[in-house]
């Protein structure tokens, strides 16, 4: 299986629980006995899928198709996942508790809010990084320091912390399962003016005692942060994490109708919705407005997809981009300028560079 037919198989088992088509297709290609196996566990792995995919395989009774130790190694993995979300969502709510009582309303985000909104049918399904909330622009310093006086601390060593555009530094706590990003914005400067809290909080909803985004904004915040945040639009690519929480919000909303709400963050949604459309075998809730601009867009989509090398120098290509708009921010903004020279001034991080660079040998722990 090449990775493109890889992503495409994982993709469809992933919609097998609600899609007959789908899984008519996938039973087929079980019984066939034509799958690599370990092409779909780097892949659904890769794509922080792993769990989803057994999920739903497991949900319509195909795991019979699988070979034992598979079955065993992904149930495994999924029961670890269960556990850690279950502990992410105590968290959640004790700091829901907290800061309502400190008299300020959180609204969760990402994987942590479809996880407390009851998103999926299972909450193994999600694989879950942080704990992220956003606040007004007047409670988000109230927020830092609350969050801060129950026990919370960055979670770098270093004295001098990248300046963050859309949230404060990330936060742990001792005996706490996740991080926590406390959010004052949702996207890159250049698009926070479309898509913020002042848009997002005319349409919230209160489920199970905590607030989320409105099933519309958290569809689109689901390709956003792909998209835009991870600069997936540039990259030509899909997450299938995401846009597995986009095919089960395409249920509860209308994908196709969304993007046109917007100006300039209207063209990568409805390319986003074009990749998913096709990526997961041209389901209904995931139609999307055929432009020139996505036709476009799914061309180089899938050229990138056969091609390995054009795809680890588009990364290239992308990386060099980030790190001279660094430089340019240092140029203009005094705040990025102050952490360069106290980021080149490190002498862990001149270690470090010189250790990568072949100069010196890596510290060996005895």
């Amino acid at each position: 299986m090449t990775y493109k037919e890889t992503l495409f198989f994982v993709a469809k088992c992933l919609t097998i629980s609600l899609e007959r088509k789908n899984r008519q297709e996938i039973e087929a290609r079980l019984q066939a006995e034509e799958i690599d196996w370990e092409a779909v566990v780097k892949v659904s792995t890769g794509h922080y899928v792993f769990p989803a995919l057994y999920c739903n395989l497991k949900r319509v009774d195909f795991l019979k198709y699988l070979p034992n130790d598979l079955v065993e190694y992904m149930k495994h993995i999924t029961d670890l996942n269960r556990e850690r979300n279950h502990q992410i969502i105590d968290q959640a709510n004790v700091l829901n508790q907290l800061l309502r009582k400190n008299e300020i309303t959180p609204v969760f985000l990402k994987g942590t809010g479809n996880l407390l909104e009851g998103l999926y049918e299972d909450i193994a399904e999600r694989m879950v990084g942080d704990i992220d909330f956003i606040f007004s622009k007047e409670a988000y310093p109230k927020s830092i320091a609350v969050i801060l006086k129950d026990g919370f601390r960055s979670v770098y060593k270093e004295d001098y912390i990248f300046p963050h555009f859309k949230h404060y530094s990330r936060l742990i706590k001792d005996n706490n399962i996740a991080a926590v990003e406390i959010h004052k914005e949702l996207l890159k400067e250049k698009y926070a003016h479309e898509f913020n809290y002042s848009l997002v909080y005319k349409d919230i909803q209160e489920i199970n005692e905590v607030t989320v985004l409105s099933f519309e904004n958290q569809l689109s915040l689901s390709i956003i942060a792909n998209q835009i945040n991870d600069d997936g639009f540039q990259y030509k690519s899909i997450s299938l994490r995401n846009a597995y929480d986009v095919f089960l919000l395409s249920k509860k909303t209308n994908a196709l109708l969304m993007p046109s709400k917007f100006k300039t963050l209207e063209n990568p949604l409805n390319c986003f919705l074009a990749i998913c459309y096709h990526t997961f075998g041209e389901i209904p809730s995931l139609e999307y407005n055929k432009t020139r601009k996505t036709e476009k867009h799914l061309k180089a989509f899938n050229k990138l997809l056969l091609n390995e090398t054009k795809r680890k120098l588009k990364s290239t290509e992308l990386f060099i981009r980030k790190r001279l708009s660094i430089f340019y921010k240092c140029l203009i903004d005094k705040e990025h300028r102050v952490w360069l020279l106290k980021r080149i001034s490190d002498k862990n991080w001149q270690r470090e560079k010189m250790v990568q660079l072949g100069v010196k040998k890596a510290k060996q722990n005895l």
